[in-house]
């Protein structure tokens, strides 16, 4: 029986060591339930500049019959977990032709280095970009269930010799510390007395000793960081806790804007795709389709992706004007998988709106399920879908896990590619390229997100106003190399958890 059931709405709570595909997260869902994701991982994070439908694409249960227990330290040896994260990736990986014939696991001292290892050739080729990682089994549920996590609870980005905050989260110890977006770090210690200069940390160990800088994604890790902001340059001490990350601000995240004229907008500013944002999104395009609202600004700059299932919602919302004929998007496994490829249509909603005009705000973080919402608009609104800002990661394929549920190992495997109706997913180098209508503008830390007169949402908005843009430069990839004072995000530690891997920038 094929994996993919599209009559049974069921979720799936597989069984035994190898779990099969979940489309859809419950509210507590199981610990070896799997969910399909498109978002990028560590490195796509941070070296990037920037880690991704009609009917949803359901999965029936298995009937695989586990295999009798074994004691966990052998079940759990790290060659058993190397032998099974490469039997995933044999049978899964979407570049099968890019795996090595024979590559022993015992040169490597971890399961994380053995898929590097393994998946070398296709990141070379800029197809995987560490999008394929082992992860917690635990760790990612609370994550795509709830957004929960720990830290400080902000995004940072770097220029040569700067870090500054780009977004602070709600309900976490930054924000409560009164570090907001637009703060620059100037300095970082572990106590007062040790403070080390974040230029002489650039300058001697790059971005990733700033990383290191921070510590451990551990409750209670405490830093000492110099600030400076609108009210001057100060000491303030943070203590990482556990948060939860609202996927929709309840600051900036959902907003209607007077563009002049007698043009309202709807804007909605999204920064992850869990599940959590299903009924925010419902809510908020309620009140836009009660408000007739049918120009809308999608708020992409820092969507490092997530679950598919939610990117099909949002897609859901915004088709109101789709036919249930009109494909949202195609899935593609490799050929020996091919009876798992599927086709999803719209499902207009009650809540649908019918768009005239959509900008999507991006940047170099902007990846995968956040692609995959602005490309499936360009065959149905053609010119009139722009993406403004600069352009994206570039990401069109996606990834499923598989568990070794003993051992609380998930294998994020690459195993499926994305397209529009019209076959257009070859997207690597950015959306600058599939998008007919590109405006290029800058991300402008000086003013709050959901500020109209912050530049790339100006430019948005003179965009659906009809005025005209300068296009962003092709030549400007995601991947290309930051020089001056282009800022990219912070990359995550070498230990990124779930969050820093599906939130680029977060710490």
């Amino acid at each position: 029986m094929p994996l993919v059931n599209r009559s049974q709405p069921v979720h799936l709570c597989g069984i035994g060591i190898v779990q099969k595909l979940q489309e859809q997260v419950m509210k507590k869902p199981p610990l070896n339930s799997i969910i399909l994701i498109l978002a990028v991982g560590v490195s796509a994070c941070g070296g990037s500049g920037s880690d991704s439908g009609g009917g949803t694409i359901t999965v029936a249960p298995t009937s695989v019959t586990p295999p009798p227990p074994q004691p966990p330290t052998t079940t759990c040896s790290l060659l058993n977990r190397q032998n099974f994260a490469g039997s995933v990736l044999n049978e899964w990986y979407l570049f099968p032709e890019t795996l090595p014939t024979a590559l022993s696991p015992s040169a490597y001292t971890t399961v994380g280095d053995y898929i590097d290892a393994l998946t070398a050739t296709a990141r070379g080729q800029g197809r995987d970009r560490y999008f394929t990682y082992v992860t917690s089994i635990q760790e990612e549920n609370a994550y795509f269930s709830s957004g929960a996590t720990a830290g400080f609870g902000v995004r940072l980005s770097y220029q040569p010799t700067r870090v500054f905050v780009i977004e602070a989260f709600e309900g976490a110890p930054a924000l409560a510390a009164g570090i907001d977006r637009g703060t620059e770090i100037v300095g970082i210690g572990i106590n007062s007395s040790n403070i080390r200069s974040v230029s002489d940390v650039l300058a001697a160990e790059g971005s990733a000793g700033v990383s290191n800088a921070l510590g451990p994604s551990t409750v209670g890790t405490s830093r000492v960081f110099r600030i400076t902001d609108a009210g001057g340059t100060r000491n303030v001490t943070v203590t990482k806790a556990e948060y939860d990350i609202s996927p929709l601000s309840s600051r900036y995240g959902v907003k209607v804007i007077d563009n002049g004229g007698g043009q309202r907008v709807g804007y909605i500013n999204m920064r992850t795709f869990i599940s959590t944002a299903d009924n925010q999104l419902r809510t908020a395009f309620s009140d836009f389709r009660a408000q007739g609202i049918t120009n809308f600004v999608i708020d992409f700059r820092y969507n490092g992706g997530g679950l598919v299932s939610t990117a099909e919602v949002m897609g859901d919302l915004l088709g109101g004007n789709r036919y249930s004929s009109d494909i949202f998007s195609l899935t593609r496994f490799r050929a020996s998988k091919s009876a798992e490829n599927a086709t999803r249509r719209f499902a207009p909603q009650p809540q649908s709106v019918s768009p005239v005009k959509i900008a999507f705000i991006s940047t170099g973080s902007t990846a995968s399920a956040s692609e995959l919402v602005a490309a499936a608009f360009v065959p149905f609104l053609g010119a009139n879908a722009a993406l403004v800002g600069s352009n994206s990661f570039g990401k069109p394929v996606g990834q499923i896990g598989l568990d070794l549920a003993a051992c609380d190992d998930r294998i994020r495997v690459v195993a499926f590619a994305k397209e529009n109706q019209d076959g257009q997913g070859d997207y690597f180098s950015g959306l600058a390229g599939t998008m007919r209508t590109t405006c290029a503008a800058a991300d402008d830390i000086t003013r709050p997100l959901g500020d109209p007169q912050e530049a790339s949402l100006r430019t948005a908005l003179d965009f659906v106003a009809g005025r005209s843009c300068t296009p962003i430069a092709l030549a400007q990839s995601a991947q290309s190399v930051a020089s001056g004072n282009e800022r990219r995000v912070l990359p995550a530690p070498k230990n990124a958890s779930i969050a820093q891997r599906e939130v680029p920038g977060l710490f």
